[in-house]
């Protein structure tokens, strides 16, 4: 057997470089680079080796573990899951500071490869600087808060362990149905120490995607259940999209004349412009879809994990007879609920699906009411988007504002507080992958460091990234790698003086205003930040708009400026959209001083009694 002798480091990334991928009809390297901070635990081994190999694997440096980390996860999400990034740090606080992005990661369910420093395997130093040290067990170590969001775990100990240890990484990192974020966590000392690797180990691979078929019982029971519906409904979740199946749903849809709902994360993967197209479906979901949600006698979720927003906390389906088909490429979302599971990659079963109902259609009176209630919903939307004469513009509104200056190929980027909600009810994506949410693990601070990485997985698109002040604060240093790196973005920032969302929802349940909002938390002088200010000493473009039509002016002005500009615009942290939407499990006290909370309480025990039994 031929071998090459090498340390772990460098077997490593020798071997990351030869990974390939097949997307867009052709071969890329599956690791489009790792995001690295270096520190004493991966500088002199994984450092050394990387900077051996970045004409092969470039090497990017950020400001901060965790958004760097969220930079990788979001060009995997915009990627459609067939490409990642992996992420290096050093031992202690550089570690744990990305477990927050596996969990999002995890949650998510993409791929992305995290390579934290580890404590010497030979413990002959012990205790290092940021060890963790376990007064009752000898291997623990910082590195080990990965385990519970990490689909794989593994600590090489010994320079070989690296051979099987990738191979299983990259088994999971490329899997649709087991995907998630990988740990292998790297003893600073075996980082280093040569081993006589065989060549086998840098041959390169090209990773396809697996495309499961259906079973064929699961099938006949699903297609028996459409051919009995009178009223059914599809909820488009984010499988439709890493299915790359967005061409067999509008196919299927137009066939059978199926009305069609979206999930955050499936959101664009049916033309917003369709009129089979309800919009939003969940909590934060259109007038429209809800409706037919409440109405269907079946549901067929295609790709969706059918989490406690898209089901209203299980309580959008009041219809007793209603069955739900779970089309999922993971059993375990696809049995969900007592649901009928269709296990398969989303492409082949519709495909299978719609051979299997030859010509049925449900009852024209369904789909025309779909259709009426679409358009309703358009009409109320457009209301709550329009410009206003308010002194402080609502979310809806920024929006509007937005949107009408977008072109149909442009991404808007959000996550955590009010943001998802509204952009989820109002916003029309112009193409697939034109709307990238994070609200699985609903992270604040996401959104400037994944349209980071949604610019690098999308070059020729305009990324607009929309946030509040409370999620600015958490995270913003990527802008300045954003400069570094030459990848524009456009960040429109409401501020609304503090975490409006969250203040909303606690007011909602009977308390009163409390340290939500600046004003309302505990101070001796309110702080005064200047957004536009800081963003500018971070190289950006920046400017502060006084009305909408100055943000609608400013956002061309940013379309035509050739690095990332930062518009900041003052908003109402009281108001949102009150249309669409539906009720979410959020438990309020049994016992309260307050008679706002024990009335609160009153009409959430009332709202419980629709929530469906497990079955």
């Amino acid at each position: 057997m031929k071998t090459t002798r090498l340390t772990m480091s460098q077997a490593l990334v020798r071997a990351l470089a030869v990974q390939k991928a097949e997307f867009g009809g052709r071969e890329v390297p599956l690791f489009a680079g790792v995001w690295a901070i270096f520190g004493h635990g991966n500088v002199a081994g994984l450092g050394e080796a990387l900077h051996a190999a970045e004409d092969t694997l470039p090497t990017f440096r950020a400001h901060n573990e965790q958004s760097m980390a969220h930079a990788a996860i979001a060009f995997a999400k915009a990627s459609r899951r067939r490409r990642m990034m992996a992420c290096t740090s050093s031992i202690g606080p550089g570690a744990t500071n990305m477990v927050t992005a596996a969990a999002l990661a995890h949650v998510n369910r993409l791929p992305v490869l995290f390579l934290p420093g580890d404590v010497f395997a030979s413990r002959r130093p012990d205790p290092v600087l940021q060890q963790v040290e376990d007064f009752g067990d000898g291997i623990i170590s910082a590195n080990d808060c990965f385990r519970p969001v990490s689909r794989y775990f593994d600590r090489i100990t010994r320079p070989e362990q690296i051979v099987p240890a990738l191979a299983n990484a990259l088994l999971v990192l490329t899997d649709p149905a087991r995907c998630g974020p990988v740990t292998l966590a790297l003893c600073q000392d075996v980082q280093s120490e040569a081993y006589d690797y065989p060549e086998s180990f840098f041959e390169p691979h090209v990773w396809r995607p697996r495309r499961a078929r259906p079973d064929h019982r699961e099938l006949s029971a699903a297609a028996a259940l459409l051919r009995a519906a009178k009223k059914p409904l599809i909820i488009a979740g984010g499988g439709v999209l890493y299915s790359e199946a967005e061409e067999q749903l509008l196919l299927f849809c137009e066939k059978h004349n199926v009305p069609v709902a979206e999930t955050q994360a499936g959101k664009s993967a049916f033309p917003a412009s369709h009129p089979l197209n309800m919009g939003a479906i969940g909590v934060t979901g259109t007038a429209a879809a809800n409706r037919a949600a409440r109405e269907a006698d079946v549901i067929l979720a295609v790709g969706t994990r059918l989490q406690d927003f898209t089901t209203g906390s299980w309580s959008l389906f009041p219809n007793a007879d209603c069955r739900i088909i779970a089309l999922n490429v993971q059993a375990f979302d696809a049995t969900k609920r007592g649901s009928q599971p269709l296990v398969a990659d989303a492409r082949e079963a519709l495909d299978a699906l719609d051979k299997a109902l030859g010509e049925w259609l449900p009852p024209l009176e369904w789909v025309t009411q779909a259709k009426t209630e679409r358009e309703s919903w358009l009409a109320v939307a457009g209301k709550y988007t329009a410009l206003g004469n308010e002194s402080l513009p609502s979310d809806a509104q920024v929006v509007g504002a937005v949107q009408r200056t977008a072109q149909p190929s442009d991404v808007v980027v959000c996550a955590a507080g009010g943001l998802p909600g509204e952009l989820h009810k109002l916003w029309l994506a112009g193409a697939a992958g034109g709307y990238h949410a994070e609200y699985g693990f609903s992270t604040m601070g996401y959104e400037i460091a994944a349209g980071l990485g949604v610019k690098m997985a999308n070059p020729a698109r305009e990324v607009i990234v929309m946030l509040g002040d409370g999620s600015y604060l958490m995270l913003n240093s990527e802008i300045a790698t954003s400069l570094m790196l030459g990848l524009k973005l456009t960040i429109v920032l409401l501020d609304n003086r503090g975490f409006g969302c969250i203040d909303r929802l606690q007011r909602s349940t009977g308390s009163s205003s409390f340290n939500n909002l600046l004003a309302t938390a505990r101070h001796q002088t309110l702080p005064e930040i200047d957004f536009a200010t800081h963003a500018g000493s971070l190289g950006a473009v920046s400017e502060k708009v006084g009305n909408l039509g100055e943000l609608e002016a400013a956002l061309r002005r940013a379309r035509q400026n050739d690095r990332t500009t930062v518009i900041v615009i003052d908003t109402d942290p009281s108001r949102s959209t009150d249309a669409g939407g539906h009720w979410w499990d959020v438990a309020v006290p049994e016992v309260s001083v307050r008679a706002e909370v024990r009335a609160a309480r009153e009409r959430y025990a009332d709202a419980r009694k629709a929530q469906s039994d497990w079955n």
